[in-house]
């Protein structure tokens, strides 16, 4: 049911919102991350939230409508790089508990898209004040430490900053959607409603950003309703997101949870009559099945499904002899190992000239020595573990054959003896179509290229067509014509495309992200142009001066 609310009358978009060209009501961040310097009250509040996540011993329901759905199918939740530790236990779903959270999307649609833009916004404002300034800032923190196995700088511009700024930025961009208004002619005035689309939104979120949890609010502030299957190995982390926004005051049935396998959930939501549209980020395999899914139901939707996706990539730097090499060195190893590798911007592939090579291998291994892995909860720790067993066996066979073709300039190895932990490694290949320099592995692995000088043009060809994917890429170099040939050759090799830093970190409200090719739909994740696509624009003419005779004047003999 409706939450209880004041009376309102119909509000159309002109209503909403001040003049197009106004300030930002609601200002795209950047949101501060903190210091967490030695004795700072941030760093005591966070040792005191990873102990109250430790010990909290969470039973996580599906939550459906008003209803905890607990099927008694449970999986535990670990710490990746302490995978004996048990945070608590998250309740599968199947078809029946899915099918439920459908009808109560379904329901809870029929009241939440028709209220004012400020009655939809509030919870959601509030989530973003109540996790920039109180507790759930450090508990969200703790929990993105532990489950996802982040340093605390990482989990804080992922949990807290990002999620705060995705939040803001839906409603301003929400209220920049309802700026753009048709123009009327006197003796009429045409308008455009910027309706929810009819049905539900299926969000699919990976399990390496906590923010991406926006994937089901953004969709929601527009008065979508939301079916949320969260990664399997992210469930406390979205099991916390939406506690917040409940206690916020987002009314049940707006976004509905449910977790567990991909198939058991995907089979009944991708194929439901009143699938509206599908907001995804993960594998480039998983988006492709959705879009062939969608594809083979087509005749069966009462609406044609919106697919929005973010999938993988297998993101450059391009090292033109000009380039600086103490920070061409400090962008490989930032962008390559933070959160190990596994931001689907990172840095995997590295084209460095001949000249330039010895050097930086040079440095790239001294700064490889010193980078720490292991607990991330530990202020000197800069790599944790990678998520689960699954991954670390694939990245364990991928440095095994590494090590036996002799790539190895530094790292390679893997230990799983008590946690997922995978090296910050440097491979040297010399073909320009191996393996390690076109799959993604999704791991602190950099793969080098080394190219002859001479040879810029012809290596600018080979990042272009190496892969399929265009997320993300960089070019280092000082010659500003050795910049415009790799912006020209590279125009379509990465949606964020970076000079002279690397190609991660992009930032709500200033570097809009996503890419194209096998990367995804490139929609452009905190925008206008994402939010868009959930909705489902109505124009209307209201004619003042109706006509009162069929005749035009050219019938007059």
């Amino acid at each position: 049911m409706p939450p209880k609310r004041r009376a309102w009358r119909r509000t159309y978009p002109h209503d909403m919102t001040t003049p197009a060209g106004r300030t930002a009501l609601f200002p795209i961040g950047p949101t501060a991350p903190r210091g967490y310097a030695s004795g700072s009250p941030e760093r005591a509040a966070t040792a005191a939230a990873l102990d109250e996540v430790r010990s909290a011993g969470y039973d996580i329901p599906n939550r459906v409508g008003a209803v905890e759905v607990r099927t008694g199918r449970r999986a535990p939740v670990v710490t990746p790089h302490a995978h004996a530790v048990q945070l608590g236990e998250v309740h599968h779903a199947g078809a029946a508990e899915t099918l439920r959270a459908i009808e109560a999307a379904t329901a809870a649609a029929s009241w939440w898209g028709r209220l004012p833009w400020e009655d939809r916004a509030a919870p959601f404002l509030r989530a973003a004040d109540m996790l920039e300034h109180g507790p759930w800032r450090d508990r969200l923190n703790a929990a993105t430490m532990l489950e996802l196995s982040k340093t605390t700088y990482q989990a804080d511009i992922d949990a807290a900053c990002e999620t705060i700024d995705f939040i803001r930025a839906n409603v301003e961009n929400m209220l920049r959607m309802y700026d753009v208004q048709p123009g009327s002619l006197p003796g009429s005035w045409n308008s455009v409603e910027y309706r929810p689309l009819e049905g539900f939104v299926f969000a699919v979120t990976p399990f390496n950003f906590t923010c991406m949890n926006n994937l089901a609010f953004g969709p929601a502030v527009l008065g979508n309703t939301v079916v949320w299957k969260p990664a399997e190995s992210a469930s406390l982390v979205a099991h916390l997101s939406l506690e917040l926004l409940r206690e916020a005051g987002l009314p049940d049935g707006v976004i509905n949870v449910v977790y567990g396998h991909g198939p058991d959930i995907g089979d009944v939501a991708l194929t439901h009559r009143d699938l509206a549209a599908v907001h995804f980020t993960g594998s480039t395999a998983t988006f492709q099945h959705i879009w062939r899914t969608v594809g083979a139901n087509v005749a069966g939707y009462r609406n044609y499904p919106r697919v929005v996706g973010e999938t993988g990539g297998k993101d450059f730097i391009v090292a033109h002899p000009s380039a600086d090499l103490d920070a061409l060195a400090v962008a490989c190893v930032r962008g390559a190992y933070e959160y190990q590798g596994q931001k689907c911007s990172a840095a995997s592939r590295l084209y460095a000239p001949a000249s330039l090579w010895p050097a930086l291998r040079d440095r790239l291994v001294a700064l490889t020595e010193q980078v720490v892995v292991g607990d991330p909860t530990l202020a000197s720790t800069y790599v944790g573990a990678v998520i689960n067993a699954r991954q670390h066996a694939k990245h364990a066979a991928a440095l095994a054959k590494a090590r036996a073709d002799g790539t190895v300039v530094v790292g390679g190895n893997t230990d799983d003896a008590t946690g997922w932990f995978v090296d910050p490694t440097v491979l040297q290949v010399t073909d320009p179509r191996s393996p390690f320099i076109t799959e993604e592995l999704f791991a602190p692995v950099l793969t080098t290229y080394v190219y002859d000088d001479a040879d810029w043009d012809a290596t600018l060809r080979l990042v272009d067509e190496s892969t399929p994917y265009g997320l993300t890429g960089a070019v280092f170099a000082a010659d500003p014509d050795a910049i415009h040939d790799a912006d020209r050759e590279l125009r379509y090799t990465a949606g964020n495309f970076y000079v002279n830093d690397k190609p991660t970190g992009s930032v709500v409200g200033q570097q809009p992200f996503g890419g194209a090719r096998a990367s995804g739909t490139n929609d452009k994740a905190g925008t206008v142009w994402n939010m868009i696509r959930f909705a489902s624009p109505r124009t209307t003419k209201r004619n003042h001066l109706p006509a009162r005779d069929y005749r035009y004047p050219h019938l007059d003999s």
